[in-house]
């Protein structure tokens, strides 16, 4: 059996906490102590529909709610697990069956007790189809059973290896909730009611969250700076989606912190002594293009091939973020497990190979306009996609990709929707091209947007493929070696075949003003604020 926590492991831990004291006392006259109260105010350049992290993937969802719910287990910036809500655990040798040891003293914020019960009950809602938890039933894998020995005692089965799960139980998607809240509320897209620092005041789509600290809290992950409540007396995300007036906000003090801090913007804020700006890559999909190959003209792999030769993103993306973003360069993100960099000598800018490659499959007639044109009908691609759930570069970014795209003969026509009509063209296959990026440092992420499990309405798999099932299943319990050779091969395929085009490595870019202390980050490149405070 493999166990989270030995004596080996606590002996090695008690002398990393001496040090770490020792380096600590050495710079503490130098360092400000932490002080409570006040209120964190945070402007958000993008919205979330749902509130609920059970049943979205919305990144902005999980950075609201990491303060609402807790996890099972922790993972520290240094992507260690650590305990939470689970005090410990065991793992057998194949990844077939996880054992979780629950803490006893953790209650919900409505006076509901933790127990074996709630966590079974949270996972068996996730997995349940009419829960439509797409995205977080994929970090669950293929359960088979789940049990509860004792009435503090988790066990997870599988009939296969599952190797990621404790990656996957660490993310506030699948955070725990109340049982009681859950079997009582009919509609969870406006609520959460966990156990965590936090208590969610009100969330209202369009406008943000107003979150209020719990008095009682007293289970912090293990990779905290401290235990007990939180310092912050209250957070209050608020929903400004236009990048000037967002960082007005935070220019004047009307906001001590920003997302998407507005490239052009980047470097006076960097030079303002008031303000700083926190940056973390992320790990995971990157920004891509995903390219519907079930229908139209990306059905025809030379043509996918074209399109992906056509676009030039690192000029792209110079010009919308102003270089404060890289150009991705292949599907996964640098920061991610066994990201293969050998697969950026495999795909580029090539407009030469574009033409060629539509001569060859008979897109030849250009119109006045240089579209091109095959039996009569225009070369004509949709890309659909929610303006809410993008930064205003990101929509600068697309029309770069359009004229990109119309020099080599595509009519690229983007089509901003709502989030409502984004889902259902989604499930409709109405669409050629959608984007989105999925932050999460385990290459396990893959399989979330390219399984066929996970076509629409089923999941994420815009690019409609069904040929990496086999590899997909195949690495998500095998051995280190035999993983990171998996991995490689489907990102090869995933280029070779033009499924997407990769557009940028996100980043998430906090703009903070110096009076705020303690901001730390999550795996999934969130900030995180149990430990924040502001200087008074």
């Amino acid at each position: 059996m493999k166990t989270a926590v030995t004596g080996h492991f606590a002996l090695k831990q008690i002398v990393a906490g001496i040090v770490l004291a020792t380096q600590a006392f050495a710079v503490s006259a130098a360092e400000p102590k932490p002080v409570s109260g006040g209120t964190l105010n945070v402007a958000l350049g993008s919205d979330t529909p749902i509130i609920d992290p059970s049943i979205t993937g919305y990144s902005v969802t999980a950075l609201v709610t990491r303060n609402v719910v807790d996890s099972l287990v922790g993972q520290a910036e240094d992507n260690r697990f650590t305990p939470w809500l689970a005090e410990k655990w065991q793992i057998n040798d194949d990844h077939t069956e996880y054992t979780f040891h629950l803490r006893r003293d953790v209650t919900f914020s409505d006076k509901t007790r933790l127990d074996a019960a709630a966590v079974k009950y949270n996972i068996e809602r996730i997995l349940d189809p009419k829960t439509t938890s797409s995205y977080g039933k994929s970090l669950l894998g293929p359960i088979s059973e789940i049990t509860t020995p004792d009435e503090f005692t988790v066990v997870i089965r599988y009939k296969t290896p599952f190797a990621s799960l404790l990656q996957g139980l660490s993310l506030p998607y699948l955070g725990i909730q109340s049982p009681t809240y859950l079997q009582n509320t009919a509609n969870t897209s406006n609520t959460v009611v966990g156990s965590g620092p936090f208590i969610l005041k009100s969330f209202v789509k369009g406008s943000g969250s107003q979150l209020t600290r719990r008095a009682d809290y007293n289970w912090g992950p293990g990779y905290a700076q401290h235990q007990g409540p939180a310092y912050l007396e209250a957070i209050n995300f608020k929903y400004l989606p236009e990048s000037s007036v967002r960082l007005g906000a935070l220019t004047s003090g009307q906001v001590q912190a920003i997302d998407a801090v507005p490239p052009a913007s980047a470097r006076s804020l960097k030079s303002n002594a008031q303000l700083q700006i926190l940056t973390k890559e992320n790990p995971g999909v990157n920004r891509v293009l995903y390219l519907n190959t079930s229908k139209g003209p990306f059905k025809d792999l030379a043509v996918r091939q074209a399109f992906q030769a056509a676009l030039d993103p690192a000029s792209a993306v110079k010009v919308a973020f102003f270089g404060t973003l890289k150009a991705a360069d292949n599907v996964l993100g640098p920061q991610t497990l066994y990201y293969d960099p050998s697969v950026a000598a495999r795909w580029g800018f090539d407009a030469a190979k574009a033409a060629r490659l539509l001569d060859e499959a008979g897109w030849k007639i250009k119109d006045a306009a240089g579209i091109r044109s095959k039996d009569g009908q225009p070369l004509t691609v949709h890309f659909v996609y929610d303006p809410k759930s993008a930064e205003s570069a990101d929509i600068t970014l697309f029309q770069a990709l359009q004229f990109q795209a119309k020099k080599a003969g595509f009519d690229l026509q983007l089509d901003p929707v709502d989030a409502g009509v984004f889902s259902a063209r989604g499930a409709s296959n109405d669409y050629d091209i959608q984007s989105n990026f999925y932050v999460r440092a385990e290459p396990d992420i893959l399989r979330t947007v390219f399984h066929s499990g996970y076509i629409p309405p089923k999941g994420a798999n815009y690019s409609r493929v069904n040929t990496l099932d086999d590899q997909l299943t195949q690495a998500i319990g095998a051995a280190d070696g035999e993983r990171k050779q998996l991995y490689s091969q489907i990102q090869q395929r995933i280029i070779d075949q033009a499924y997407v085009v990769p557009v940028y490595v996100p980043a998430y870019q906090f703009g903070v003003s110096k009076k705020v202390h303690g901001v730390g980050w999550s795996t999934n490149a969130k900030p995180t604020f149990y430990d924040a405070w502001i200087g008074k």
